[in-house]
């Protein structure tokens, strides 16, 4: 059953509180490191973001390779980006990790898109509302343009369910050219990932993070924003799948 707005406003409401909350689709009161409010609720106290000095750099939020048809490359990842993120890849996960995968195989082999969707807490209860048919259809247009070009899809937070939602849509021809699924912070942790293989799928939930740890809390904390701690892991484990050639 999908939750409802007056739910969502409730979930809200109660992290402020520090009222525990039950329910998947109550996890995620805000992924932001801004302050929030919302008309007749307190307002949300900015979270800290983790420190630069520890997160892989990255120089966008925004990737449209695929949009742009910016040419074939022997791997293209596919980001779906957190709760009031920047731009399409965010920032906690998304750029770190495609700067590691870059690093790791040189960006002549890499291709990075965003899913452009609205990412707002509203969309929570939606499961990531559009976001998964546009996932599916980037897909069709990467492989539209570069058949042979091996496919990564990846989320964080709520792009995670963004990622569920598109690999239950996928073709059959559009799976096997699935390389590998990581996922960040993910609600659904410990879900199939469509028809994809879970050895082809890297689930990464940081210890203290009550968003993908099977709490029930779903409260936002630190551990929550210290993904870009984890892209030389996640790019790893993508090479490793991709059978690609490391830069030499």
């Amino acid at each position: 059953m999908k939750t409802t707005a007056s739910t969502i406003l409730f979930a809200l409401a109660a992290t402020a509180y520090s009222i525990p909350l039950t329910g998947h689709q109550k996890y995620e009161a805000l992924d932001t490191r801004a302050t929030v409010s919302f008309p007749g609720f307190p307002t949300f106290p900015s979270i800290a973001p983790v420190s630069p000095s520890t997160v892989p750099s990255s120089s966008s939020s925004t990737d449209n390779d695929i949009l742009n048809d910016a040419g074939c490359k022997a791997l293209t990842v596919i980001f779906a980006r957190g709760t009031t993120e920047p731009g399409n890849v965010g920032s906690v996960a998304g750029p770190p990790f495609i700067s590691a995968l870059k690093t790791d195989l040189g960006v002549s082999q890499v291709a990075a898109q965003g899913v452009d969707y609205p990412a707002t807490a509203a969309t929570i209860a939606t499961e990531g509302g559009n976001g998964s048919t546009t996932m599916v259809d980037l897909v069709a247009q990467a492989l539209s343009q570069c058949p042979t070009t091996k496919i990564v899809l990846s989320g964080y937070s709520q792009g995670g369910e963004v990622v569920h939602g598109a690999a239950t849509s996928l073709s059959t021809t559009q799976t096997s050219a699935i390389s590998s699924v990581v996922l960040f912070g993910d609600p659904f942790n410990g879900q199939k990932v469509g028809s994809i293989p879970s050895s082809k799928v890297l689930e990464i939930c940081a210890t203290g993070d009550d968003v993908c740890n099977g709490s029930g809390t779903y409260t936002i904390t630190a551990a929550h924003l210290s993904y870009g701690n984890n892209a030389t892991q996640a790019a790893s484990f993508v090479v490793q799948k991709s059978g690609l050639s490391a830069a030499s």
